[in-house]
């Protein structure tokens, strides 16, 4: 019988969407629209209002980003405003190209404010270019590590690290029950009194593992369906 080494075993398991650390299996990992469309049929398949949902919503996005420092400052950017608030901020700050770390360390607050930040997220982008984050290494670590290390700093929270580990690590079962929007379409899909609070939906996200970042996206698009606006950049 052959003999097949880690290096080789990684390759495998990757060419499947699954990746390997020295920690063990961080999980699928989302890397097509293959991947959402498979992820969105079992949501389907387990549960009669996702399949609902996704009938209205059609084919759901791919939303992988790059990962990085402009990406982790892009979810802080998003934090607690509208999603043309932060897509406004956004463009201010890469028109100023104050989206690198390097930028935000050589800029003043009076800077960063005349671009759009406010005086808490100018401290929040500055302890987060102070960070020295590994962004590499958050690839191979495993999501409840990813989210620990993240939420070290500060100005991060638990939903700002659960966006930045779904849409730039790709992570296939990581789900934010903190974001209002994905709490208005449970609410509405469920037939709810009132939205669920952020301990509640992430119970209820139980249940829609491992495919629970497709289970974001479903439910993303739903919301813009019935709010006829979006939820999330």
């Amino acid at each position: 019988m052959a003999i097949v080494g880690p290096a080789l075993q990684r390759s495998a398991r990757a060419s499947k969407g699954l990746v390997m650390s020295d920690q063990g299996q961080v999980g699928r990992i989302i890397e097509t629209p293959d991947c959402v469309a498979e992820g969105a049929a079992w949501l389907a398949e387990q549960d009669s209002r996702m399949a609902a949902a996704y009938a209205q919503t059609g084919p759901l996005p791919l939303r992988r980003r790059p990962g990085g420092f402009s990406q982790l400052l892009s979810a802080i950017v998003s934090q607690q405003v509208s999603v043309a608030s932060a897509n406004a901020i956004w463009a201010r700050l890469e028109a100023a190209e104050l989206t690198e770390a390097d930028a935000i360390r050589q800029s003043d607050d009076e800077t960063l404010r005349a671009n759009g930040l406010s005086r808490q997220k100018a401290r929040y982008a500055r302890a987060l270019a102070e960070a020295g984050i590994d962004f590499d290494a958050l690839h191979h670590r495993a999501t409840s590590e990813v989210v620990r290390e993240l939420t070290e700093v500060t100005g991060i929270g638990v939903w700002t690290a659960e966006i930045y580990t779904m849409f730039s690590l790709g992570r296939a079962d990581v789900f934010a029950p903190g974001d209002l929007a994905l709490q208005e379409a449970v609410r509405l899909l469920f037939a709810m009194d009132k939205r669920p609070s952020e301990r509640e939906l992430r119970a209820m996200s139980e249940n829609w593992s491992p495919w629970r970042a497709v289970a974001a996206r479903l439910l993303w698009a739903y919301y813009h369906v019935e709010k006829n606006r979006e939820g999330i950049r």
